[in-house]
């Protein structure tokens, strides 16, 4: 095994232990975090805003006057942002704009049978909370990547909570994002807290239909444990990165496509699958490299050395048959066969295709969403869309002859189990 690796070697002589590990991601709730999660939404919920007032105090070390920021303050944060960084942000607000009303959904009506008329309608819904993560590190894209989608679809309003920072107020530059993407309010409320906050409703911060964005394991634990109330995007945990390639990439690039996503957390997963017994020592090579040279390199050496993994593939249906039980949250392909790979990847939150592609640009740019499901949860989730922001309603029609030919078998039904009612229901028309 390469010394900076987790895993290496070929897929076929990984142990069962380390297949396990590799594809066994699902964030495992430290039972401390449930608990402590499950005391802070209860006093949420008995004590409102003074709660809140109070996880602020303690959390962020900030006494909060107001728990909301005004529209002031955001217009003299987008009045004051650097102009490069503004025309970057407008660039992806209008991209991702682009992209999600595109993807919009739209209504659809059968008529199974001459008369019957079966509808479904896209309503969007009242109120979305949009939950951006503050503390040390500043994501202006996530506030994008949540508001922007949710305006897309017809959501009628959207708050915002975001933690406060030591002046007591979020980041200049999220409430410049803010401002740019249409957020109705805000509120300088982070954590767990947040969550319940939005959820649930205080006096101040209202309750809301859906809850997205990305958060540390106390907004994730906030998210689960308040998901019977309050519709949530996908499970989110730490950044992801499976790479498919052959010898007509280039290593250098995988290698710095690795990096990038390992430089996000300790805990950032990061794995290339190749194809080609040489091309494998290449970008092992290559890898070494870069992370040996990486600005936040002591955090990519600790994703490498907990998660990382090049790994030989046999060929690209062995490559495939890995990424689709690996189920990545990114996926970059770059093979001769690009086409055939991406037509029968199954389970992905995103897919990059082709040399030219970065993860980068979909993390920012592209207008594609960066709010993907992440531990092996593309199996059965997707990433945030306009479909996240909308509840269907379905309708139906009927003619009188519709009505009439539907009527005796619809009452053998009601019989067979044993509901009379039903019967009746469906015959009423013999009586008029």
């Amino acid at each position: 095994m390469t010394a900076f690796l987790r895993f290496s070697g070929r897929i076929s002589d990984l142990s069962t232990d380390d297949r396990r590990v590799l594809l066994d991601r699902a964030a495992r709730l430290d039972e401390h975090v449930g608990a402590r999660v499950a005391t802070i939404i209860a006093d949420v919920r008995r004590r409102g805003d003074d709660a809140l007032r109070d996880m602020a105090r303690d959390f962020d070390g900030v006494v909060l006057e107001s728990l909301e920021v005004s529209a002031t303050q955001l217009t003299r944060a987008l009045d004051a942002l650097d102009l490069q960084l503004r025309r970057a942000l407008e660039r992806a607000r209008d991209n991702i704009t682009a992209v999600h009303r595109a993807f919009a959904p739209v209504r659809a009506e059968c008529e199974p049978e001459p008369g019957i008329i079966i509808g479904r309608r896209p309503d969007p819904l009242q109120r979305v909370g949009v939950y951006a993560p503050g503390g040390r590190a500043t994501y202006p894209s996530s506030v994008l990547m949540g508001v922007v989608p949710a305006r897309a679809a017809g959501v009628a309003e959207v708050v915002l909570c975001t933690p406060p920072g030591r002046g007591g107020a979020p980041s200049d530059t999220l409430l410049a994002a803010a401002a740019l993407a249409g957020v109705d309010r805000v509120f300088a409320v982070g954590g767990a807290g947040a969550i319940a906050a939005m959820a649930l409703g205080t006096e101040t911060v209202p309750r809301v239909d859906r809850i997205v964005g990305p958060g540390n394991a106390f907004v994730s634990a906030a998210k689960a444990q308040l998901a019977g109330v309050v519709g949530i995007d996908s499970p989110a945990g730490p950044s992801e990165l499976l790479i498919v390639a052959d010898e007509t990439a280039r290593a250098r690039d995988v290698a710095i496509e690795l990096v990038a996503q390992a430089e996000h957390d300790p805990q950032a997963c990061v794995v290339a699958v190749v194809v080609g017994d040489s091309f494998v020592r290449e970008v092992e090579r290559a890898l070494c490299a870069a992370a040996g040279v990486a600005p936040r390199g002591d955090i990519v050496a600790a994703a490498l050395a907990g998660q990382g993994a090049v790994l030989g593939a046999r060929d690209l249906d062995d490559a495939i048959a890995f990424a689709n039980a690996y189920a990545p949250e990114h996926l970059w392909v770059v093979t001769r066969e690009d086409d055939r790979v991406l037509s029968r990847v199954r389970n992905a939150g995103t897919v990059f295709v082709g040399r030219d592609a970065s993860v980068a640009f979909g993390d920012y740019m592209s207008g594609a969403n960066h709010v993907l499901p992440t531990g092996g949860a593309a199996r059965s989730y997707s990433g945030l869309s306009p479909l996240d922001f909308v509840r269907w309603t379905t309708y139906q029609r009927f003619t009188e002859s519709a009505t009439r030919r539907l009527a005796d078998d619809v009452a053998v039904f009601a019989a067979a189990e044993s509901l009379p009612g039903h019967a009746a229901a469906a015959q009423r028309w013999r009586s008029t």
